[in-house]
């Protein structure tokens, strides 16, 4: 399959990439974040990380593949994966609340040696009605959101029949 590697202040370099190979490595995943070191006969070994998959519009099967490069001290803006940890001791959870991922990927700009396989949430302590931004999540050293606000990636929230049951205690109060 056809590829192209550019950037790195080098002239773009044509590439052919067996298929069945990257088809494996698009199937497992996390391909568009994880760091490549690509060989090509009669060239320096590279650091890749993929820009871009084009893809047939009918069998959805990759046509050509956009390869990058990068030094390990090289910053990428990538996203990267939102992992939740301690759902059993979060007591919103344990009454019945509903956790609600609003970002299940942050954007981040990271160095291209320490992309991390994602950034991890700790629900312990969290009740119901909470809300879980982008300040409250310990991020590696030396990564940063692209966005600048204080963002939400999650909440804690009532189950919709507790929500309920108390509109209709409330309704009865105000009627009486």
């Amino acid at each position: 399959m056809p590829g192209v590697v550019y950037g790195g202040g080098v002239d773009p370099l044509a590439i052919q990439i067996p298929f069945n190979v990257l088809l494996k490595r698009l199937k497992q995943g996390r391909f568009m974040s994880t760091l490549f070191n690509l060989k090509v006969e009669g060239h320096d070994d590279v650091r890749v990380i993929c820009r871009g998959v084009q893809r047939d519009v009918v069998k959805d099967m990759p046509t050509h593949v956009d390869l990058m490069r990068l030094r390990r001290t090289s910053r990428v803006a990538l996203f990267i994966p939102v992992e939740f940890v301690n759902q059993e001791k979060s007591p919103g959870l344990k009454r019945g609340g509903v956790l609600t991922v609003v970002r299940p990927e942050v954007e981040l700009v990271v160095t291209a040696g320490d992309i991390p396989d994602h950034i991890t949430v700790d629900l312990e302590g969290r009740a119901i009605g909470d809300v879980i931004h982008i300040s409250d999540v310990a991020l590696p050293e030396g990564v940063k959101p692209t966005i600048d606000r204080d963002f939400v990636i999650a909440n804690v929230s009532a189950p919709s029949g507790l929500v309920s049951a108390d509109n209709a205690e409330a309704d009865e109060a105000e009627e009486g």
